[in-house]
């Protein structure tokens, strides 16, 4: 027999600990004729507001126990959410063992994610891992041929509004949507937990690996129109996209948070006022100076072309002068820590900018997972967040580094972490020079940075492109000496690299040959 299209709503569990809307909601139900079943602070927040309301604990004809860990875990609940009204044999049970059926339940689970969020101990966090709900909400989402499961207040109007269109009943169409979301709330909650146990207990790659996300964000498009897209938020509080605030501008679309992302992250690893321009993930200025509005126009000059229509991440608050120099080209996303009033009055200017704050910067150093989607599996792995200091570097040529070249040389290596593999990053006086990112050949990065250079010194009016007097990083090891070379001929005086090819004295070699000063990190930074 098929499950009927409407089923009236005569009955209703209602425990939660999210009390928005609990008051409106309930009586609304009690308006509708609703019998209103509740537990706990939820039962006594009903009751307060003059709605009739049955305890649990008197129709299960057992009290709450073990500080309320037991109370909803009893066979006249569960019979109640379980039992099929189509089958005699069911009904026969609910019958002979006084369970009464249970049309809607509404459940919002215990806060473990907010309490873990803000830090608390093992022990409160275990106490706030919620059982009784789970089981319920399973219960009665297996059962959505006959009962309406809420997890979300978002979803109490909707229910309202179909039981007034309905006769007090709602569709088999709701009720199945409704039970899709309370499966996701489950797993979501269970994954969060087991994320928790599993840092715990030093686990970095558990048997099962969980991921959920929440609060979805449906965008326009993918990467191309043709592709579908959405952008949900995890449990990691890690500021930029995820936690910022926009405060104007169009609707963020999937380039633009990819690129926003890829933006800031790089903006977090400049310890000085910096400013990184990025464009299709890839940076194509990064600069530190004595001010952002400084490192603005340092970071234009290395590609002012591929700047047009860029992101912009600041690693300050961002200040008028800064924004005046901003808003003369045209930029997609310019996001910051924070912004002063002047700043955001000169933005408001540009409608369609997307001004985002994200009240802090995310720690490049700190722990994390990056995964990545592979056909039929997940690639995992712990965010990069490797960092060299002066101290871990090797000299291996003759001429040793001057103080200059090393705050250089550290501040170009910093930013070839941030750029697609292979790459070569010059940088000058505190800003990149040239970036030559994705290619296939070191070489060809190379000589695309210093061609990228020489076409802003053109472009600028300069006698000879930034690169001469530069220093250069590596992401990885040069395999001959041709690349090293190159970087010569551009102009570098000192270069940054991992080190570890097998013919590493070669190019020692040809460095020393040009009287260039070569440090080895033991450490490298590939990004595909």
């Amino acid at each position: 027999m098929a499950a009927p299209d409407l089923v009236p709503v005569a009955r209703a569990l209602i425990s939660v600990s999210d009390k928005t809307g609990l008051v409106e909601f309930a009586a609304a139900l009690s308006a509708m004729g609703v019998e209103i079943l509740s537990t706990g602070g939820t039962a006594k927040a009903i009751a307060e507001a003059g709605i009739p309301v049955v305890e649990v604990a008197e129709r299960t004809g057992f009290p709450e126990v073990m500080d309320g860990r037991v109370k909803t875990l009893h066979p006249v609940i569960h019979g109640g959410l379980l039992a099929r009204r189509d089958l005699d044999h069911h009904v026969a049970a609910m019958d002979d063992h006084g369970i009464a059926p249970i049309d809607l339940l509404v459940v919002n689970l215990y806060p473990f994610e907010a309490t873990r969020a803000r830090g608390a101990g093992y022990d409160e966090s275990v106490e706030n891992i919620d059982i009784g709900g789970p089981a319920m909400i399973r219960a009665a989402s297996k059962n959505h041929d006959f009962v309406t499961v809420i997890v979300d207040v978002e979803d109490y109007g909707p229910v309202l509004e179909e039981m007034r269109a309905n006769g007090g009943a709602t569709t088999m169409a709701l009720r199945r949507k409704l039970a899709s979301v309370a499966y996701g709330r489950t797993a979501a909650y269970d994954a969060a937990i087991a994320g928790w146990l599993s840092g715990e207990v030093g686990e970095t790659f558990p048997r099962r690996f969980t991921l959920a996300g929440s609060a979805p964000q449906v965008l326009r498009y993918g990467e191309n129109p043709h592709q579908q897209a959405a952008f949900y938020r995890t449990t990691d509080s890690r500021a930029g996209v995820s936690t910022a605030e926009q405060l104007q501008g169009k609707e963020l679309s999937y380039n633009n948070l990819n690129d926003t992302d890829a933006a800031f992250e790089l903006a977090a690893e400049l310890d000085e006022p910096g400013i990184a321009i990025i464009k299709h993930a890839n940076p194509c200025g990064v600069a530190v100076a004595g001010s952002l509005s400084e490192a603005w126009e340092a970071a234009l000059a290395c590609d002012p072309v591929s700047a047009f229509g860029g992101i912009v991440a600041a690693n300050r608050t961002m200040d008028a002068a800064t924004a005046e120099k901003i808003a003369r080209i045209f930029s997609e996303v310019v996001i910051a820590p924070d912004f002063d009033p002047e700043a955001m009055e000169i933005f408001a200017a540009k409608k369609n900018l997307r001004v985002l704050r994200t009240g802090g910067m995310p720690d490049p150093t700190s722990a994390g997972l990056a995964i990545k989607n592979l056909a039929g599996g997940l690639l995992v792995q712990s965010r990069d967040g490797g960092r060299v200091t002066q101290a871990d570097l090797k000299v291996v040529t003759k001429r040793a580094p001057s103080d200059a070249e090393m705050r250089d040389l550290l501040l170009a290596f910093r930013i070839a972490k941030h750029v697609k593999s292979n790459t070569i990053v010059y940088v000058k006086d505190g800003s990149t020079a040239g970036i030559g990112a994705g290619q296939m050949s070191r070489v060809d990065a190379a000589r695309i940075a210093a061609d990228k250079a020489r076409d802003a010194a053109n472009a600028a009016g300069w006698s000879e492109p930034r690169t001469v007097g530069s220093v250069a990083a590596s992401d990885a090891f040069f395999p001959f000496a041709d690349g090293l070379i190159t970087v010569a001929e551009a102009g570098a005086t000192a270069i940054i690299q991992p080190g570890g090819s097998i013919r590493d004295e070669e190019i020692v070699a040809a460095a020393d040959e040009r009287n260039l000063a070569m440090v080895l990190t033991g450490m490298r930074h590939f990004r595909h």
